[in-house]
């Protein structure tokens, strides 16, 4: 099996792919944000929610579904930042897995990350890093 890899790629095609996994996951999860409502315990995501209030007509309430599921639209999303960050997060977890699976198949073929791009690739995600921990610090 050739590789246009070296071990530090190896390394970081591997690292890519579960970081990469690991945001996937954190998208697709409702639990974002935690809290209680109505004595409940309610989380949710960017287009994901768990145990959310609903009106009951026949009984004039408010009461509490308890199930996760998806907003029934994306105009459903409760605001206008949620639905550009569902729409920038999940292209974002595509980029990643796309920058990772790439990585993973130069783990196999030969001559198809060249040094310079895999030099560019690795400064791109740590850049993006940096960006999106800062955005997250608040800072």
């Amino acid at each position: 099996m050739a590789s246009s890899l070296t071990y530090a790629g190896v390394v970081w095609a591997f690292l890519s792919f579960l970081c990469a996994a690991a945001s996937c996951v954190g998208f697709f999860m409702p639990y974002w944000l935690l809290g209680s409502q109505l004595e409940k315990s309610v989380s949710f995501g960017t287009f994901r929610r768990c145990s959310y209030p609903v009106r009951d007509e026949s009984r004039q309430m408010t009461v509490m579904v308890e199930q996760c599921g998806r907003y029934a639209s994306f105009q459903a999303i409760p605001s206008a930042e949620w639905r550009i960050c569902t729409v920038v997060t999940g292209l974002g977890c595509g980029l990643l897995l796309l920058v990772a699976l790439t990585a993973l198949m130069g783990c196999c073929v030969s001559e198809l990350i060249s040094r310079t791009v895999g030099r560019v690739a690795g400064g791109i995600q740590f850049l993006g890093g940096k960006c999106s921990r800062r955005e997250g610090l608040g800072a």
